[in-house]
């Protein structure tokens, strides 16, 4: 099959290309539960360029090296290709959307549903993922499309609207109609946020970002209010919210001074969501004690929650904005995505 394949790491992020077009061997099925999936979407994520940049590689990686060369690719989706004998509920050609996590099912934190905190493979990130034309992973990790989803259309809820869900689902149950909530970026994942939120909850939606770009995306989703990311973020919010600060902020940047300013929007009482990375997050104790703020992380959501949120795209109340790109374009969708020229999320299509 064809993929494209990372060889080396830039942490500097300037080389020309990324990655490079070649015909490597295709995925089998090993154990009996074993599905192959045939790529009809997979999401470029800022992930990959942490990949690349070897962000991921203490974690990843340890020996620095070992892991490469990688075919990347975490936000997948597609048709059956191929299944193992052991395979229930599913036959060759249905649409599916792929859970990134792949685990055995019976440890403990399988069996509660948080299989991203148990052991086992990440495609994409620890071994071969969905830049290509195939995909080896386990009949548990699959979601059944609705017929009227396509995998190009919906590979990155498999990851990117995943993780924004869970953050939004969690700030959500919370929140009540006389209450305010702040996203903070409304590209890839906090597009989807806001529509989230806006069919979850009935709090005010107020959306930070630098772009005017992706604050006309976010009004379009359902945000109440648009700040532009200027210097003066912190006190429009607080205008906003009567001085207070808004009961729950969400923050899908995660670098850039975004934590501190995120917090200092965030009222007594309430919860920071952080979603993205790639700052320290730097409080004096005795602030969380005297204000009981809340600082809670995200990870990607539950097979159950990736389901909840087909629901949702299924109905029409959430969707995605995606540039398509053909496989053979991977590294002009990742150089888009690290220059800041993409409106939602970038899918390579097979």
């Amino acid at each position: 099959m064809k993929a494209q394949v990372l060889h080396d790491y830039d942490p500097a992020l300037k080389a020309s290309s990324w990655v490079s077009l070649e015909e490597v061997p295709d995925p089998k099925i090993v154990k009996a539960a074993d599905v192959i999936v045939r790529i009809g979407g997979a999401g470029v994520c800022r992930t990959d360029l942490h990949i690349i940049e070897g962000i991921w590689r203490p974690h990843m990686d340890p020996t620095g090296g070992a892991l490469l060369p990688l075919i990347m690719g975490h936000e997948n989706a597609g048709w059956i290709e191929e299944v193992g004998p052991e395979v229930e509920g599913f036959k060759v050609g249905d649409p599916v959307i792929v859970h990134p996590k792949v685990t055995g099912g019976t440890c403990l934190a399988c069996r509660r549903g948080h299989d991203m905190h148990a052991d086992g493979k990440f495609p994409g990130l620890d071994s071969n993922g969905g830049y290509a034309e195939y995909l080896q992973t386990s009949a548990r990790n699959l979601v059944a499309l609705p017929r009227t989803l396509a995998p190009k259309d919906v590979a990155p809820y498999s990851d990117a609207g995943l993780t924004a869900y869970r953050a939004c689902k969690k700030a959500a149950q919370q929140l009540l109609p006389d209450q305010s909530v702040v996203v903070i970026g409304a590209g890839g994942l906090g597009h989807i946020g806001v529509q989230v939120l806006r069919a979850m909850c009935a709090a005010k939606i107020i959306v930070v970002d630098i772009s005017d770009a992706s604050l006309q995306l976010a009004g379009h989703g359902g945000a109440d209010h648009l700040v532009k990311a200027d210097g003066g973020e912190v006190e429009a919010v607080l205008s906003l919210t009567n001085g207070k600060g808004a009961e729950a902020v969400i923050d899908f940047v995660g670098e850039k001074g975004t934590t501190h300013r995120g917090l200092a929007m965030t009222r007594p009482m309430g919860s920071y969501y952080i979603v993205g990375y790639g700052e320290d997050i730097q409080v004096p104790t005795v602030d969380l004690i005297i204000s009981e703020k809340n600082i809670i992380g995200n990870l990607v959501g539950t097979w159950a929650e990736l389901t909840e949120l087909m629901s949702l795209a299924d109905r029409g109340l959430v969707e995605l904005a995606t540039k398509h790109y053909s496989l053979a374009q991977a590294n002009e969708a990742l150089q888009d995505l690290n220059a800041g020229r993409i409106k939602g999320r970038a899918v390579l299509v097979p």
